[in-house]
């Protein structure tokens, strides 16, 4: 097989200019290279500047996960009181370089993921690229300095800021920037948490609270797996964590498992609500009496002091996740890391200070599976033959409940554990979380569905109307018209006697040939000369008109071309007037036919 450089780019060039799929093939690819490039730098750079600052210079000796230990090297002196003052100076850099570059920026909300969702939903998919590579800057600094936050939610924006770049320059649709920012995400969240499939599946779902985005899920499939691909050349293909082999065995333990989604879902409103509680009463208050840097500063001595008395507090806590994934803690540590990695997180991210909810919230969440495993165990343990697997059913419950995410976090799970042993468990737990964490979400910008949001208002409104017709919404009764030869006069008895604003104008033959408008009267009603010559047809303006047949799509579009309140319609077989259909009509319909769709009224 011949093969060139020259011929693969006309391949692609031709599928780019003719087929529509072909063309988001290579978006996915191309976006998927840049978000694998990308996540491959900067775990190097977090691993490097965490092993420089936390083990080298604070003498912390923290567990990695199996997958995470890039380098080894010796452990310094004990030296804790090293963790705030890092802190500190990158509260006072992270405060800076938001002053300096990030100043007028939209509100990032909750965390990289939030600033995605709220990018893809207000802001036509445009991030400016500054935002993310201010935000990954420092949290790498924030997270390698001891903060406990995630990577996963700056990564996933780094990846939707290369994309948004990529469709300024290749002169997308905002439709299209939208679903590339969303494809960009995936790549940069399935490359770092080595979790292809989850890591798509998540993105596309994480906008909304009770829908996903399925136009996007076909293209961030091959992102994700592409950017993991390449992010495999350089680090292999294992999983982050190493996982021994559990399987679900017996349906008489599926109630301890719904009972786990239930504290999962109680032990998620809790991080949820104290979260907001500490970013808005204690941080917000702060930010708005001194400015953002004293916020940031607070919540790093905060985090250094924590830091001091329980290192295990420090960093981004996989090491931990994974001795309890091979119950190697037992049940105090287990709930004082839930505890702890609450507190800690809160006093990181509630601050201001860079960095993802994702895997700090994987962490609460696996924490609180073992603590209900290790329970099980005790209380049932005939039917509790491995209490580690709760930890992981406890991972993707907790986050599901809480980020409205019922699908990504399951199969990210399947992903890490090779295999789907735990599916049914995962599925169970992961619904009852959801169901009970009902009006708890961690994203602040997330929206209901897409009727709910500025992306899809376009379709969603042409859609409706779509399905309705004219003659749904016109009420049939006498219509005010005058004849063309009508004087001034005439014209203005009527119109004082009538509710209407618009007075179709007939011929002869009955049928409409124009209109004429309260403003058309009032242009000439103060011509003296003029008023006793002026008859209909001099003053009359052209007006299309409806069919009881159209549908209000088709109506909107005619009321936004004539710029008429209201519109004529007329029999289609003898061209006779038969109502007028008022502009609020097809608003109100299409109210209507919204809460249909969203089931707030009976269809």
């Amino acid at each position: 097989m011949n093969f060139s450089i020259t011929g693969l780019c006309a391949h692609a060039a031709h599928l780019w200019h003719t087929h529509p799929h072909g063309r988001w093939t290579i978006l996915g690819i191309l976006t998927g290279v840049i978000a694998g490039l990308g996540a491959s730098a900067f775990f190097v750079l977090i691993e490097a500047a965490s092993v420089l600052i936390l083990r080298m210079g604070a003498g912390f000796d923290l567990p990695g996960a199996a997958g995470e230990e890039l380098f080894h090297v010796p452990v310094g002196p004990w030296r804790p009181w090293v963790v705030p003052v890092a802190l500190v100076a990158v509260a006072g850099l992270t405060a800076f370089l938001v002053r300096r570059f990030l100043h007028g920026m939209p509100p990032g909300g909750t965390d990289g993921t939030d600033t995605l969702i709220h990018t893809f939903h207000h802001r036509e998919g445009r991030l400016d690229l500054r935002i993310p590579l201010v935000r990954v800057t420092t949290a790498i600094l924030t997270i390698a300095a001891g903060g406990s936050a995630g990577r996963e939610g700056p990564m996933s924006l780094l990846g939707a800021g290369c994309a948004s770049w990529l469709a300024d320059r290749l002169g997308l649709s905002a439709k299209e920037r939208r679903l590339l920012l969303l494809v960009g995400a995936a790549g940069g969240l399935g490359a770092i948490f080595r979790a292809p499939l989850g890591g798509a599946l998540t993105a596309v779902e994480v906008l909304y609270r009770e829908d996903f985005e399925a136009r996007a899920l076909v293209p961030s499939i091959l992102s994700s797996v592409t950017a993991y691909s390449v992010f495999a050349v350089f680090f292999g293909t294992e999983p982050i964590f190493q996982v021994p082999d559990l399987m679900f065995t017996t349906m008489a333990e599926l109630p301890l498992y719904a009972v786990l989604g239930l504290v999962c879902a109680g032990a998620g409103m809790g991080y949820v609500h104290f979260f907001r509680w500490a970013k808005t009463r204690i941080f917000g208050s702060v930010a708005r009496r001194f400015g953002p840097g004293a916020s940031m500063a607070l919540g790093a001595v905060a985090m250094g002091l924590l830091a001091m008395a329980f290192p295990a507090l420090a960093g981004g806590g996989y090491g931990y996740l994974q001795q309890a994934i091979q119950g190697r803690l037992d049940i105090v540590v287990l709930a004082l890391l839930a505890l702890g990695k609450t507190l800690a997180t809160t006093m990181v991210l509630g601050s201001g200070l860079s960095g993802g909810m994702f895997a700090p919230a994987l962490l609460v969440g696996g924490m609180v599976g073992g603590v209900v495993g290790r329970v099980a165990q005790d209380v049932a343990p005939a039917l509790v033959a491995h209490p580690e697997a709760y930890v992981l059913v406890g991972m993707a419950a907790f986050f599901a409940g809480i980020a409205r995410a019922p699908v990504g976090p399951l199969v990210m799970v399947c992903e890490l554990t090779r295999g789907y042993g735990l599916l049914v468990p995962l599925m169970l737990a992961s619904a009852v979380s959801l169901a009970a964490c009902r009006r708890t979400f961690l994203y602040d910008h997330q929206v209901d569905d897409k009727f709910a949001s500025p992306a899809h208002a376009d379709e969603t409104v042409i859609n409706v109307l779509e399905r309705l017709q004219v003659a749904d919404s016109l009420t049939l009764r006498p219509v005010a018209s005058l004849h063309e030869g009508a004087g001034f006069r005439e014209m203005t008895d009527l119109m004082v006697h009538s509710t209407d604003q618009v007075f179709p104008v007939l011929g002869d033959d009955g049928h409409v040939h124009g209109a004429v408008t309260l403003h058309d009267v009032r242009s000439v009603l103060f011509e003296d000369v003029l008023c006793p010559l002026v008859v209909a047809r001099d003053i009359v303006r052209p007006c299309p008109t409806l069919t009881p047949d159209d549908d209000l799509s088709s109506a909107l579009l005619r009321f936004v071309e004539s710029d008429l309140p209201q519109l004529p319609v007329v029999d289609p077989e003898s061209g006779r007037i038969v109502g007028l259909l008022d502009r609020g009509d097809v608003f109100r319909a299409y109210a209507r036919g919204i809460a249909r769709l969203r089931g707030d009224v009976p269809a």
